[in-house]
């Protein structure tokens, strides 16, 4: 069965927090609809708040820390990625906007990537498109077409609310289908490129 690798990143401030809940449910969506297919997914969660103090010392320091670094690894190496933000001020958090700030460059060309929002009304949902997507097309992300905003009355009395749960599913099958349509990522061979010295040597 071919595995593929899902990064699950959370900027959610409190813990637990609306914005991790989504994004868990996301990610179980997209892992549901790719076993279906035949692909095993591993999933890899970045809580971006305890990462917080690492992000402003990548800042100031130009480079990441061994805290860091491996997070930024694990989203540049995804098959897929699942970005959930809450909204503040009709955008994304500043710790979100840091995390992407401190992407390698190019660390997103071409990968798949699912949108996700929070806050307290529905009046901020207009924000996935006007400032995420915008964000992910300049990272040159392929971002699906469902980006799924939960407000507070999303959540019914027993979890996910119908309508929130229909769009969760429809935005994790939309990723499914772009993860297990690429080729399998995996970690790039370092000797790759190193000549045959034997055939240079026979030269």
């Amino acid at each position: 069965m071919t595995t593929r690798t899902l990064a699950v990143v959370s900027a959610g401030l409190s813990s637990p927090s609306s914005t991790r809940l989504l994004a868990d449910r996301l990610a179980d969506a997209t892992t549901a609809a790719l076993r279906e297919r035949g692909v095993e997914v591993r999933v890899e969660v970045v809580e971006l708040r305890e990462h917080a103090r690492d992000l402003a010392d990548h800042l100031v320091t130009g480079f990441p820390n061994a805290a860091l670094r491996p997070v930024l690894d694990t989203v540049a190496g995804a098959d897929g990625v699942i970005a959930v933000t809450p909204i503040f001020s009709a955008s994304y958090s500043g710790l979100f906007k840091t995390f992407v700030d401190v992407l390698d460059r190019g660390a997103l060309d071409g990968t798949p990537v699912l949108l996700g929002a929070t806050a307290g009304t529905a009046r901020h949902q207009l924000a996935l498109d006007h400032a995420m997507r915008p964000l992910f097309s300049y990272l040159h992300a392929a971002v699906v077409p469902t980006a799924v905003f939960a407000a507070s009355e999303d959540w019914g009395a027993g979890g996910v609310g119908s309508e929130l749960g229909a769009r969760i599913e429809r935005a994790g099958a939309e990723l499914a289908a772009a993860v297990a349509a690429r080729p399998a990522s995996g970690p790039a061979d370092p000797f790759a490129d190193v000549p045959d010295f034997t055939a240079l040597l026979s030269r």
